[in-house]
């Protein structure tokens, strides 16, 4: 295993020096769900939610999300995203619907904390958009599904929680 590096010598915290790396293409997908009721989400699927287009809602969230990484988690780095893309369906059989984020850029570092918290604040604007009816909501199993590129290539998860 390799050490954490987001800490230096000392164990302090410090920003990782990424200026030394190579510009390469970066893309990293995240995945998770929110689990509702049965009716919370057919009022999300049909349209009869008070508050509008629930998942049009979400979408846009998480792209801005994505954008605000950095201000977010102290040791990120700023990046210049060159495209991100949040995809929502419903899974009706398991009264969920399922966000799946993918972030790109042509950077030093990579862009998985971008995809995990565009994947975490999309989920999120569903809770706050649906939680005057359903406090119940659970979201769950908000992973890492692939990165590409830099040093280290390519990275799939092997098995996806579900």
């Amino acid at each position: 295993m390799t050490s954490l590096t987001h800490f230096n010598q000392s164990g302090e915290a410090h920003m990782v020096d990424v200026g030394e790396k190579a510009l390469t293409q970066r893309t990293a997908v995240a995945e998770g769900y929110i689990e509702m009721r049965w009716e919370t989400l057919q009022l999300i699927v049909n349209g009869g939610h008070k508050k509008g287009d629930v998942l049009g809602i979400a979408r846009i969230a998480g792209i801005m999300a994505s954008k605000k990484t950095a201000d977010l988690i102290p040791l990120c780095h700023p990046l210049p995203l060159t495209h991100v893309e949040i995809n929502l369906s419903a899974e009706t059989d398991k009264n969920r619907i399922r966000c799946q984020a993918t972030a790109k850029t042509i950077g030093q570092t990579g862009v998985e904390m971008e995809a995990l918290c565009a994947t975490q604040i999309a989920l999120l604007t569903i809770y706050d958009m649906c939680k005057a009816v359903d406090r119940g909501m659970i979201i769950q199993s908000v992973q890492l599904l692939e990165k590409e590129g830099g040093k280290s290539g390519r990275w799939q998860r092997t098995h996806q929680q579900s």
